[in-house]
């Protein structure tokens, strides 16, 4: 059987022109996000395939990559169901990991919890432009704080990470499931019909009203409530004044408090914010997982033409593992969006030291390179990144490389040159 260089379908190979800006990323949203007081945490990459299929994932469960029972466990001819053979997957976010992981470590951690946690997660998705089946998740989670200065916390965070990345006039988007339901409720549906109609509605973006109003007709649902239902989108605002209206048009159906908490956050955000960007407040965002149950939120990027990031609150799913509820809200960032961005636009990272390479003479002898090797030492601890090569024969094009590579300085090393080191 043939060996396969190139990578499996979905993944990809990181080139180091890449790498760098990684990780000069992930080392900038480390330090941005503790400055906002957020510790790091990990979990495995495999959970409990119980965890992963309990139906709070929404489509992203059936996008898992399942692992098979190993040794005698394994019983292929015996297995009447999945479950005969699979107990554990490969997760598809950080969700799920965290919250099973705050209900087995809730005492030994402060209240509230300000968790950061970046890892690699696994969908079976069909790749395409910023998508792929393996990909670095980068989520902030508050646990533990009811108010809503959880989501005022994470969104500065998250758009101070992202001002310091250069981006700008970016769009927080951001609504309520509670702000959802009412709606839906008002205009006549029935709270089983609820999730068929937020489907459709998350549509909105790429079929208009329109076709939002035709997709609900096809399905079988009352002209007046969809008549009614698509009335509210017409005469909502994208603003403060928008959520106003929500309040005082769904009287009844939806709790004051839901709105005026959305206008605090947005206005808190606005006044205090660092980075260059709005929020919008977006009636029609409806975030595809079932766990969420107050405020969501996105990040909008005209450069991109979509979300590069999304959140929000979940205050059950902790409750599932412990029996008792949890507030809990959470803010993930495209980081694989963020940088393939950062690499089209050409971004150079902000220079870190200076970068020095020594070409040395081919068969240079012990006491020349032992010469070498200790000024590079020193050069080293001033906070220099030195690199020692081979001189090849094409020095010209040897150079140019390394410039590309970002070494400022570059030292030609020869026997009879050595004294001026």
């Amino acid at each position: 059987m043939a060996l396969k260089k190139k990578p499996v379908t979905g993944m990809k190979d990181m080139m180091p022109a890449e790498m760098e800006i990684r990780d000069y990323v992930i080392g900038l949203i480390k330090e941005t996000y503790k400055s906002f007081g957020f510790s790091s945490i990990e979990t495995p990459c495999v959970e409990h395939i119980e965890n992963l299929c309990s139906k709070q994932g929404g489509d992203n469960e059936k996008l898992i990559f399942k692992i098979l029972k190993r040794g005698e466990k394994l019983k292929l001819e015996d297995a009447k169901t999945e479950l005969d053979v699979v107990d554990g997957g490969l997760r598809y976010d950080l969700t799920v990991p965290l919250s099973r992981y705050y209900a087995n470590h809730s005492n030994e951690l402060p209240s509230p919890f300000k968790a950061l946690q970046m890892g690699n997660v696994w969908r079976a998705d069909r790749p395409q432009r910023g998508r792929f089946r393996q990909f670095m998740q980068c989520d902030i989670d508050i646990l533990g704080e009811a108010g809503n200065l959880a989501e005022i916390e994470l969104i500065l965070a998250t758009t101070t990470l992202l001002g310091k990345l250069d981006f700008e006039k970016f769009t927080i988007r951001i609504n309520d499931r509670r702000i959802l339901k009412a709606m839906a409720a008002y205009s006549g549906f029935a709270e089983e019909e609820y999730d068929s109609v937020f489907i459709t509605l998350d549509k909105m973006d790429k079929i208009g009203l329109e076709g939002v109003a035709k997709e609900l007709e096809e399905s079988g649902y009352a002209k007046e409530s969809i008549e009614k239902y698509l009335k509210l989108f017409e005469e909502i605002t994208n603003d403060i004044n928008g959520v106003r209206y929500c309040k005082e048009k769904l009287s009844g159906f939806l709790s004051e408090n839901v709105a005026e908490s959305l206008e605090m956050i947005i206005e808190s955000v606005e006044s205090t914010k660092e980075a260059n960007f709005k929020m919008s407040f977006d009636p029609t965002l409806v975030r595809g997982m079932s766990y969420y149950t107050g405020t969501i939120f996105e990040i909008s990027m005209d450069e991109f033409g979509g979300s590069v990031g999304g959140g929000g609150r979940y205050d059950e799913m902790i409750g599932k593992f412990t029996g008792q509820s949890t507030p809990a809200v959470g803010f993930s960032v495209g980081f694989e969006r963020i940088v393939m961005l950062l690499l089209e636009r050409g971004y150079q990272i902000p220079t870190q030291g200076e970068k020095k390479a020594f070409l040395i003479e081919k068969n240079m002898p012990k006491d020349g390179l032992l010469k070498v090797l200790s000024q590079a030492k020193e050069e080293r601890k001033l906070g220099k990144q030195v690199m020692i090569v081979n001189m090849k024969k094409n020095k010209k094009f040897q150079k140019e490389q390394l410039a590309e590579q970002g070494y400022q300085e570059i030292v030609e090393c020869y026997c009879d040159s050595l004294k001026q080191l």
